[in-house]
């Protein structure tokens, strides 16, 4: 059971409710829930606050009358359930209700409990609410994605519950779940955050890192292949560097490369006499897309491990406007909405995991162009070259993903355009950019499938399968379990789908 608290969200507990676990409101966060409501109700009285007795946005200056005051939330809330294209999946949802759930645990937001009890009901009974991709400019924050939230927290809308997709109100009067009472500013307090991109990105980010672990993975896999030499990845090399993600980068490496029977050391090779060959033909040094992976996937790394931290601190923050502060007794009004914290990490996300599809697709070739790598036969061809094609179809697919991942990695952070009249006169465009990422992250698992079948047939073409490392041998076995060594052409998309959902699923550290 995870804990709702004050602003002690993890990632660790982030990936615990996606898997499945529930959430618990403590006394503590119901008590100091309720404490804002009821200092709001009383502040509010014969003072002038936005959204709850004015209009939205530009129609700010319109003020609303008492009798009009809940109806204006429901307007709010139907008005911008207005969201179009394809429909959230079930991880990124429930992390961005956890993120909303978590920020008005916080005490900031003035809202009724009703609205956490709701949200704790939708992630504990694994309900899905339809929130759709198009709609969110990143301020003030989610206001789109986070009505069709809204939506289903009153009980209209639709969700996903049990593989189908529902009326709420059915779904809430079979599990006997209340709607969020609306009584003061529920409808802006849910929607006026930056949760779906926050809840996005934290997805984004899991999986980004697991794909680079699969990326090292791989790069182990072939140094094994190909008999590199062991300095690339000493500790002596990448120590006189002084980047924290390219020594940890290299550590991994060498850790199980230690364990292989099949890697060199350069002193023992080239460093004992001088060779009489005029031209070597061995390799001295290996291409960059091998000997260069702790430089490359390290920057990777820091750029993961910074947008986690970054995006932790925004699920634990009030983002939303007005801030209620209960300490000072006092409402604030400013702009925490703001997206622009995770939609500039959303941004340098993407581009670190394009370069990482890149390396793949590297890598790739160098196994598909015996020109390259000297020991295997064009496109990893197990058959009778001419009349079998082996991996040589897939290729297009790894190469033409990689292209895509290019162009979507401009970034959305600069393309930001004036809207609801000139009131939103820059925006951050979170949302767009987390779902960009998610794009981009996901098209690195389709490439990172296609290098790892090729790598597995490579090894059984050179029969070096033996002497791997524990972990290499690991690897090997889990995608021979659904892709087993073919010689014969076959329609390979199902296996390679997969292996895709293998490799998001797992990581190849896992004890």
């Amino acid at each position: 059971m995870v804990q709702i608290g004050f602003a002690s969200l993890e990632l660790a507990d982030i990936e615990k409710v996606i898997l499945g676990e529930k959430v618990e409101l403590s006394d503590e966060t119901k008590r100091r829930v309720e404490e804002s409501f009821n200092f709001l109700k009383e502040f509010s009285q014969n003072k002038i606050i936005y959204g709850i007795n004015t209009g939205f946005g530009p129609m700010a200056q319109y003020q609303i009358e008492a009798s009009e005051q809940i109806q204006l939330q429901y307007n709010l809330i139907r008005s911008h359930a207005s969201g179009s294209s394809n429909y959230l999946s079930k991880p990124y949802v429930k992390a961005s209700m956890l993120a909303r759930l978590n920020t008005l645990s916080l005490g900031y937001s003035g809202v009724h409990i009703s609205a956490l009890e709701v949200l704790a009901n939708l992630i504990n009974h694994d309900i899905s609410p339809l929130i759709f991709e198009h709609g969110g400019v990143g301020a003030s924050g989610d206001l789109v994605q986070l009505a069709h939230l809204a939506l289903v927290m009153i009980g209209e809308g639709e969700v996903e519950y049990q593989g189908r997709v529902r009326p709420t109100a059915e779904v809430f009067a079979s599990l006997g779940i209340a709607p969020m009472k609306v009584s003061l500013r529920e409808g802006l307090g849910v929607m006026n955050g930056t949760s779906v991109m926050t809840g996005i990105g934290l997805v984004n980010s899991v999986y980004a890192m697991r794909a680079l672990e699969w990326s090292i993975m791989a790069t182990i896999m072939i140094c094994e292949m190909v008999d590199a030499y062991d300095d690339y990845f000493s500790k002596e090399l990448n120590q006189s560097k002084k980047h924290a993600g390219q020594q940890e980068v290299a550590g991994l490496i060498k850790e199980h490369l230690d364990q292989s029977q099949y890697i060199r050391k350069r002193e023992q090779q080239l460093y004992v006499k001088l060779s009489e060959e005029k031209i070597l033909l061995d390799k001295v040094q290996e291409y960059y897309s091998i000997r260069c992976v702790p430089q490359i996937a390290g920057a990777i790394l820091e750029t993961v491990q910074q947008c986690q931290k970054l995006l932790v601190e925004e699920a634990n923050s009030a983002n939303d406007n007005p801030i209620v502060d209960v300490k000072s007794r006092n409402v604030l009004h400013g702009g925490n909405f703001h997206g622009d914290y995770v939609a500039f990490e959303m941004d340098k996300l993407k581009i670190a995991i394009t370069k990482l599809s890149m390396l793949a697709e590297r890598q790739l070739n160098f196994l598909m162009n015996p020109k390259l790598n000297s020991i295997l036969p064009p496109f990893v061809n197990l058959g009778k070259l001419g009349f079998n094609f082996g991996m040589q179809g897939i290729q297009f697919t790894a190469t033409s993903t990689t292209a895509e991942n290019q162009m979507l990695s401009n970034p959305m952070y600069v393309h930001s355009i004036p809207n609801n009249n000139d009131n939103q006169d820059i925006v951050s465009m979170g949302t767009n950019a987390a779902l960009c990422t998610k794009k981009v992250v996901e098209n690195t698992f389709e490439v990172l499938s296609i290098e790892l079948v090729t790598i597995v047939q490579a090894l059984d073409y050179l029969k070096k399968t033996t002497g791997l490392s524990a972990q290499s041998r690991h690897t090997y076995n889990n995608i021979r379990s659904i892709v087993p060594t073919f010689v014969e052409d076959y329609p390979v998309y199902r296996d390679l789908a997969k292996v895709k959902q293998h490799l998001m699923e797992h990581s190849p550290f896992a004890t």
